[in-house]
């Protein structure tokens, strides 16, 4: 890697030759809590080409085209395309469902996800007889362990003949014996499941004795650990680390929605869908961190996002603003109407108050600033406050313990409130609400608000603007925006109908949007597994990968979400962590990740309408044959090393297939460059082919979409 250092810095030099619009700066995607920039008309529109307008769709509306799929689109028609995938339910997704089966979290409910992954007053209860143990032989071993864990640590602590607590520290030479006596024991461990096959270990493995598990868990060595889990199932694998964890294990349902969210996004052949919920989420952003919505975010995810992501922006926003992890997140859990009952106020007494719990503005805020109207959206502090009053009394019932979203009457602020021009609490709204006998006396209040927030003309354009910021550029095309405003309006939110106008606008398919949006680390990775047509084995080092480009999935602190722009992620030290990436996917070093370029090319070669073969010698007509022998034989016979022509034209093929269009000759002589450098008469053809393919991955070209 030491040797590819000046090429991965001459590669982050050239990143300045992104599209001068690109790199502008940009307002926060998710609002940007700045007004949208004015962009004077320019001139008339250039359209794409037939071939370039698919790619333009594929790479917005998907995480990177496949080998072959621009052909299977131009095949069937665009038309057709985006409305199949506008439509999942129709569309067979067996090979990802098959892998997320692993992922059991997945489909749990919250209190479901904390039995799983327990806390420290879940495994004390389990623990003293008060609540059963897990039926699932694997969970109920973690639980086992975890308990010993909780014990042993209070065991060590005792009260003295004062009262004062005395910590039991052992001395350093009890510590040392006792963790050379774990690693030997550990490494027994993993001689005999080793020796046994593969379906069969982690059964054996929970029949050990308590003290075992907990060695073979913390102290098994680096040589085999790798071994051993990589040959786990993620399941396993989780098992694995639950009972490695220390007591509170609720982080790893994080691993399995994180690595989920990969396979999802490489395998799925509901490509829109995946792409809307990954906006949703970041324009609906939760911070996955925060007090108890490590329990809730799967579900948050699956029932409110992914669920209403191609339907109606009220679904959506109802969805999102009744979810307990987004009450948890901005604190309305905890917000009390001044004037209310819980507050100590007597209904028939006002002013018998005997409290002042308050009044917590953060989610009234956040759902006109962030979700709806946006920062310019013409709402005063007043609003915010009476939004908060008005919405006071949503709340979580027992948000410790995994308890569903609750309107509580008691804490909610009596009497009618003036927001936004509007008397709330009456009859007299714009919008009226159907009454529902199911609902508390007092959500409906809540309810009139937000519906008159999906349905303003403000909330169309933010909406509009932030779905054109992510489909189409930066700095959106004004005209668009307001097309797609008006179709918001005229559809009563319907997003499927916005995307539709996005989609066969002139701005999306011309030349001067082409290619101009900066991937951010997520698009990067996927589009690396899924255009070079890679199974994402290994999606737990995606995970460790993604935090260290600065974008650990769930983690985005601020409810703005992560950035959707250039300024953020193209820089420097951001394109080395991508080419370093690059090359270890390439050679086979990431992790226990199967790489064969051969097929790569191979696939890129039979995908080429027009292509010359790798050889001087060979005609356009070989190609075929050529690619057939590259998926049978591995290439080990392919002519890169001493052939300038058969170089040249895998790199064609590599640019193609990777990237969807033509590269600057600046990349072209650069990689060019980097190979007559790295490589020798000797190199074998496969490792030339592999670092042509990471100088092709890490590339400027490579970033955009």
């Amino acid at each position: 890697m030491r040797r590819l250092l000046p090429a991965v810095l001459i590669l982050a030099a050239l990143a300045p030759r992104l599209s001068a619009q690109d790199m502008k700066k940009s307002p926060h995607p998710a609002t940007a809590r700045a007004k949208p920039p004015v962009v004077k008309r320019s001139a008339p529109l250039i359209p794409l080409t037939k071939r370039e307008k698919v790619v333009q769709l594929l790479n917005r509306f998907t995480f990177g085209p496949r080998p072959g799929d621009v052909e299977k689109v131009l095949a069937q028609t665009p038309e057709s395309w985006v409305e199949q995938q506008l439509d999942p339910s129709g569309i067979s997704d067996a090979a990802a469902d098959r892998r997320l089966a692993d992922y059991p979290t997945l489909s749990m409910s919250p209190d479901q996800a904390l039995l799983t992954f327990p806390d420290g007053p879940t495994l004390q209860s389990v623990g003293e007889g008060k609540r059963p143990y897990p039926s699932d032989p694997g969970l109920a071993a973690v639980y086992e362990v975890l308990i010993s864990k909780l014990y042993r640590d209070s065991d060590l602590k005792k009260l003295g003949p004062d009262g004062k607590l005395i910590l039991h520290q052992p001395t350093e030479a009890e510590l040392a014996a006792q963790k050379k006596a774990d690693q030997a024991t550990a490494a027994r461990i993993a001689r005999d499941l080793y020796a046994l096959p593969k379906s069969q270990r982690m059964a054996a493995l929970i029949k050990l004795p308590v003290p075992e598990r907990i060695a073979f868990t913390s102290y098994l060595s680096g040589d085999l650990r790798a071994p051993i889990l990589n040959d786990f199932t993620p399941h396993e694998r989780e098992l694995f680390r639950g009972m490695n964890a220390d007591i509170g294990a609720g982080f790893l349902t994080i691993h399995e929605l994180t690595e989920a969210k990969f396979v999802r996004a490489i395998l799925s052949e509901r490509q829109l869908q995946e792409v809307m919920t990954d906006f949703w989420f970041n324009h609906f952003n939760v911070y996955i961190g925060k007090d108890s919505a490590v329990w809730y975010t799967s579900s948050y995810e699956r029932d409110a996002i992914r669920k209403h992501a191609l339907g109606k922006f009220r679904d959506l926003l109802l969805a999102t603003a009744t979810s307990p992890v987004m009450m948890v997140y901005l604190d309305n859990w905890q917000s009390i109407g001044p004037n209310s009952i819980a507050n100590g106020v007597n209904p028939t007494n006002p002013k018998s108050r005997m409290g002042n719990r308050g009044l917590n503005e953060n989610y009234g805020r956040e759902i006109m600033e962030l979700h709806t109207l946006g920062v310019n959206g013409g709402y005063t502090q007043t609003d915010v406050t009476a939004l908060s009053t008005i919405l006071t009394g949503w709340t979580v019932e027992r948000p410790n313990q995994g308890g569903p979203f609750q309107f509580d009457p008691k804490r909610h602020e009596p009497g009618p409130k003036q927001w936004l021009g509007h008397t709330i609490g009456t009859d007299t709204v714009a919008i009226p609400v159907t009454p529902d006998s199911n609902r508390p006396p007092g959500m409906n209040e809540g309810i009139q608000a937000l519906t008159l927030l999906a349905a303003s003309p403000k909330t169309a354009h933010f909406i509009s603007y932030k779905l054109a910021q992510r489909f189409v550029a930066d700095e959106p095309p004004p005209a668009l925006v307001d097309r797609m405003a008006a179709t918001y309006l005229s559809t009563d939110g319907d997003i499927k109908a916005i995307l539709r106008t996005l989609v066969r606008s002139p701005e999306f398919n011309s030349r001067k949007y082409f290619r101009n949006k900066v991937k951010t680390p997520m698009e990067f990775l996927a589009s690396a597994f899924r255009t070079t047509a890679t199974d994402p084995v290994s999606p737990d080092a995606l995970s460790n990968t993604i935090r260290t480009m600065g974008m650990p999935l769930y983690f985005a602190l601020p409810p703005t979400g992560y950035y959707i722009t250039a300024d953020r992620w193209m820089n420097a030290s951001g394109l080395i962590d991508r080419l370093n990436f690059a090359y270890a996917l390439t050679t086979n070093k990431f992790s226990n990740q199967k790489f064969d370029s051969t097929r790569v090319l191979a696939l890129g070669l039979l995908s080429q309408p027009t292509a010359t073969s790798p050889s001087q010698n060979a005609s356009s007509t070989t190609r075929p044959k050529y690619a057939e022998a590259l998926l049978t034989n591995g290439g080990a016979n392919i002519p890169l090393p001493t052939d300038s022509a058969g170089s040249d034209t895998a790199l064609r093929v590599l640019e193609s297939t990777l990237i969807g269009g033509e590269v600057s000759p600046q990349t072209n002589q650069l990689i060019h460059k980097q190979i007559g450098q790295l490589t020798t008469p000797a190199t074998p053809p496969t490792e030339t082919l592999n670092l042509l393919t990471a100088l092709v991955m890490g590339s400027p070209e490579f970033q955009l979409r």
